[in-house]
């Protein structure tokens, strides 16, 4: 082992160890084999540190994903549970093993300054914990019949919460869903308001409201009508709901492809804004013709688009 250089270079600690890895140690039989079969790496089962679970992720030829070449790559990983909370980390120092086994004693490899582990970085290491040639060599004792031994010591400093934000996350190839209310007896509502029954679309629940005298700029003369989150109390304060639809009130002098309908319109709903509509939907002396309202019935439809959600980071 005295050919390896074991100064500090860019942050990196080499120094030989005595005693073996505190926290855990792997021994990986037939190492060639992981190869042989297109095996790029291996990770550990979970072992617990500092009161948190983490594994060992190794590459036997290096991490390809990070253009790694000649060198072997070894790192640490957070794991368990929690460990996808973008706004919570943990700081550890930690050092990563390999055993001379001609010597019986340790190749340890250590940063010079503690890590964050979070959600958007699971795991700290070494792309190049050790150059190919020196693995493989025999004088220096890392692979012996085909077997090698690395390990691990985690030392947790301290966790945070790190910080407030959201996370927006928008969908692909979103599903359109529509929904058709029939309303009878028309001339016979009294009420100021009426809810169509409740349908999902974009895994949320969703109705119609229907103001038959008008709402607001729209009381008197015309009818209003609404796309509403049915439970607006379900959805945190700090979610919200994008979602693109189309109300139409369907003209039963033609047939199903002709309507009264106003143009697409994309809406962010939330707890705070849980409907988004037109209070001057439809004249009222429209919507009374032959048309739309026959034998004191109508059909309402939407058409609703769920494209994406925004919630607060964890």
């Amino acid at each position: 082992m005295s050919s390896l250089n074991l100064d500090e270079q860019d942050g990196i600690l080499r120094t030989i160890s005595d005693a073996p890895p505190t926290h855990y140690t792997i021994k990986i039989q037939s190492l060639s084999l992981l190869s042989k079969y297109s095996l790029e790496k291996y990770e550990s089962g979970e072992f617990e540190a500092g009161g948190y679970k983490w594994k060992l992720v190794f590459y036997p030829n290096g991490n390809k994903s990070r253009n790694v070449k000649e060198h072997i790559s070894l790192y640490l990983v957070l794991a368990g549970a929690n460990v996808s909370q973008t706004c919570w980390e943990v700081h550890a120092a930690f050092r990563l093993f390999l055993l001379d086994q001609n010597t019986g004693k340790y190749l340890a490899l250590q940063e010079k300054n503690e890590r964050h582990f979070h959600g958007m970085k699971l795991d700290w290491g070494f792309d190049q914990f050790l150059s190919l040639e020196a693995f493989t060599g025999t004088s220096n004792g890392f692979l012996m019949a085909d077997a090698c031994v690395f390990g691990a010591e985690v030392f947790v400093h301290k966790e945070k919460s790190t910080c407030k934000g959201e996370c927006l996350s928008m969908i692909k190839d979103a599903v359109m869903y529509k929904h058709v209310w029939k309303i009878d007896n028309f001339s016979k509502l009294n009420a100021e308001s009426y809810d169509s029954k409740t349908f999902i679309a974009g895994d949320q629940k969703w109705k119609i409201e229907l103001y038959p005298k008008g709402r607001d700029s729209g009381t008197g003369s015309h009818l209003s009508l609404y796309l509403a989150l049915a439970d607006q109390t379900s959805l945190p304060p700090t979610s919200k709901i994008c979602a693109e639809f189309t109300l139409r009130i369907i003209d039963q002098m033609y047939g199903s492809g002709y309507h009264y309908q106003y143009n697409k319109v994309s809406w962010w709903f939330s707890a705070s804004s849980p409907k988004r509509g037109w209070p001057r939907f439809i004249s009222a002396e429209s919507f009374n013709s032959t048309r739309y309202l026959v034998k004191d019935s109508c059909t309402v439809e939407v058409e609703v688009t769920v494209q994406g959600t925004a919630s607060a980071l964890e």
